[in-house]
């Protein structure tokens, strides 16, 4: 079992669950943050629904290690790859076989993990070790819209994410070898559209409330 997590192959499975694991992740943020918009009645509810759930706080750990690993992996392979390249991009005229968001996945990777590093000790850190005085869940997350540099990183960070995941969404599927090459296409068009829920989702929040404050 060993040998196979550290090849080539185990690596790349490995990748792709938990890939697959923050996509729901994703859509589960996406759906609670989107409550924003019916009011503090709403996120409120969501919020302490997610704080007092056992389940959900299991989760946020297992979560929490899936990222790690997915970003260990991920710098690994792209490591080794690159040591592998006998031939340098010049020659194989990269931009003309693969994308850019394929290209710059270390990158975008890293940025969005800076980030997250941020968001979790702006919202996570806070509510849950911190405290936040008399504020409710939604005016702590509201109120930090109101910084046009906050708001101009967190849509910075969603549009680079979007890139990401622009990739990401497909290789996890062509990596699991499940019948990628017939749903290709479809694969394809469906992560990009995917990516573009998110970053337009998560911005499209904060952009609102930032107007709004």
């Amino acid at each position: 079992m060993n040998k196979f997590l550290t090849s080539s192959i185990g690596r790349k499975i490995v990748m792709s669950l938990t890939g697959f694991f923050l996509i729901i992740f994703l859509i589960v943020h996406l759906s609670i943050n989107l409550s924003l918009f019916w009011g503090p009645n709403a996120f409120n509810e969501a919020s302490e629904f997610m704080a007092t759930n056992g389940v959900i706080q299991v989760m946020q750990y297992i979560l929490a290690a899936g990222f790690i690993l997915h970003i260990i992996q991920g710098i690994s392979l792209e490591l080794k790859n690159r040591s592998a390249r006998s031939i340098k991009y010049v020659v194989n005229k990269p931009s003309e076989n693969s994308t850019f968001a394929s290209r710059n996945m270390i990158y975008t990777g890293i940025l969005v993990l800076l980030f997250l590093i941020l968001h979790l000790w702006d919202f996570f850190v806070q509510l849950k070790f911190v405290g936040i005085g008399n504020l409710t869940d939604y005016e702590l997350v509201t109120n930090r819209f109101s910084s046009p540099l906050f708001t101009a990183i967190y849509v910075i960070a969603f549009v680079l994410l979007g890139i990401h995941l622009s990739h990401g969404f497909q290789s996890a599927f062509q990596s699991t070898g499940a019948n990628y090459n017939k749903y290709k296409k479809c694969l394809k068009y469906t992560g990009i559209a995917f990516s573009i829920l998110i970053a337009v989702g998560f911005s499209a929040i904060a952009l609102y409330f930032s107007f709004i404050n």
